[in-house]
């Protein structure tokens, strides 16, 4: 009998394999705690840059590949890191990701020479690559489908959020009290004691017993990923229609296009494409991905705008966009209690409007901007309506994929946020560059900046109601949601 959308979500708990419940909070609470790290570097180290490179003596971009090396192995090796799970078990690659992410924090924040730190961060995205997706597969597997699971994913989705959220504020609370080395250093007492409360409280599960990784796949999905990102955060530098651009990124895609072909013949492909015949999981994977490339952009522009235009320290930046850090926090919490009486579509379509109105307040900044008018309200908006659309569409995604797929489904839910973030940066990036008047002579005026920071966040505005469109045309209707096995 067909399931609602509301019936996927409400299942009553049926396997006996789930955890009791007294220990289904130690391990959401534990999978959350290595999703918050691991999201939180993707920012962390945005306001310890300018330290960095009068440390290390590392060029404009040299700076660049601090961020983006560990955007682009985070995001190339995703789908690797959640079939993976499946394969080998989920406590198993949690311990994996985090023990290697952990040590590659050592090594950044020990760090003597430029090369040594970008290659450190390459490897923290390897690690956070392995351990993001077991992270949200090891939440479903303990807690039973229905309002109970919906919630741990609001929770899961609060704190990842929160993360991104949080870097500005906790690196420049770094940055200004101790140095830059501990926003990476600060990893290794939180992981070690992730690690051990990981080895305490997690049980291990596995799906893929008695088959093996799709290494051609393996090798063509994550060289795809890799080089289509790579291309993507050279456009900031480079342009888009520059010659090593365009092959970059046609490169990639040429790559993804044969691992598509080699998956298609595949006996125990890395991906079944089947998956993506569920409207749910495609639909939701692409509006992640949209949300995601304004959500990152948003963080990254209001940082530089408050500490380039308004003048405000690293600790004063970070402390300004505390309460939108707070507002996607509540936005995803709140998600589960209204799910059951608004539905998962609708709220997700509600929560991208709600931060395109913020979005498009905050494209009416000025260079004389107050904290209230141009900081504090907008900042509410958006992350407070990104938040309400994440966890439902995170919600759909999951449990709209059979238990042998979870893995693999989780990986695309990551992927879709990690890589819509790198493309959003880079596009964005570019509108606001070319937006900015030239300057002349002499250094520019920081005034200069408004109009290409405001015309970023007309395009996010755009963005997510295109987002919104997109998910009432596409998602399942809430009468028609199938709990199809794809």
């Amino acid at each position: 009998m067909p399931q609602t959308e509301s019936d996927s979500l409400r299942t009553p708990p049926t396997t006996p394999a789930s955890l009791p419940a007294p220990r289904a909070w130690a391990v959401v609470l534990t999978a959350c705690a290595g999703q918050f790290l691991v999201v939180l570097d993707v920012s962390v180290v945005n306001v310890a840059l300018p330290s960095m490179r009068t440390d290390l003596g590392l060029s404009a971009l040299g700076l660049q590949w601090v961020l983006n090396a560990y955007a682009i192995a985070f995001a190339g090796f995703m789908l690797l890191g959640g079939r993976a799970s499946d394969l080998y078990g989920r406590k198993a690659m949690f311990l994996l990701g985090l023990g290697l992410f952990t040590a590659a924090s050592v090594a950044g924040g020990l760090a003597q020479e430029g090369w040594q730190l970008v290659a450190a961060r390459a490897v923290q995205g390897l690690g956070a690559a392995v351990l993001s997706p077991a992270t949200l597969t090891l939440i479903t597997a303990a807690v039973p489908a229905g309002a109970a699971r919906t919630r741990a994913i609001g929770t899961w989705t609060a704190v990842g959020a929160a993360g991104g959220a949080a870097g500005g504020f906790v690196g420049g609370v770094l940055v200004d009290l101790l140095s830059w080395r501990w926003v990476l250093l600060i990893n290794v007492p939180v992981g070690v004691l992730v690690l051990v409360a990981a080895l305490l409280w997690l049980r291990e599960s596995r799906t893929g017993a008695g088959r093996r990784l799709d290494l051609p796949g393996a090798v063509l999905v994550t060289a795809g990923l890799a080089t289509l990102a790579y291309g993507i955060v050279q456009t900031e530098e480079a342009g888009w229609t520059a010659p090593a651009t365009l092959l970059t990124l046609l490169g990639g895609l040429a790559l993804l296009g044969v691992f598509v072909v080699v998956e298609a013949r595949t006996a125990e492909p890395l991906m079944r494409l089947s998956i993506f015949r569920t409207r749910a999981v495609s639909a939701a994977n692409v509006a992640i991905l949209l949300c995601g490339s304004s959500s990152f952009g948003m963080w990254f522009f209001m940082t530089t705008y408050a500490q380039s235009v308004l003048a405000y320290t690293p600790l004063q930046a970070g402390l300004a966009l505390v309460p939108s850090s707070l507002s996607v926090v509540i936005g995803s919490k709140l998600a589960p209690h209204l799910m059951p009486a608004v539905g998962a579509r609708n709220l997700a379509v509600i929560g991208a409007l709600v931060g395109a109105a913020g979005f498009a307040w905050q494209s009416t900044l000025t260079a004389d901007g107050t904290f209230l008018g141009t900081i504090l309200g907008p900042g509410i908006l958006m992350m407070a309506g990104l938040g309400l659309a994440t966890t439902p569409l995170a919600a759909l995604a999951t449990s709209s994929a059979a238990p042998s797929d979870a893995g693999l489904v989780s990986g695309l839910v990551n992927t879709s946020r990690t890589m819509g973030g790198a493309l959003g940066l880079a596009v964005l990036s570019t509108i606001a560059a070319a937006a900015t008047p030239a300057v002349t002579s002499g250094a520019p005026d920081p005034s200069s900046l408004v109009p290409g920071y405001a015309m970023a966040f007309r395009v996010a505005t755009g963005v997510l109601i295109g987002a919104a469109a997109l998910m009432l045309l596409w998602l399942p209707k809430p009468a028609r949601t199938m709990a199809r096995r794809g």
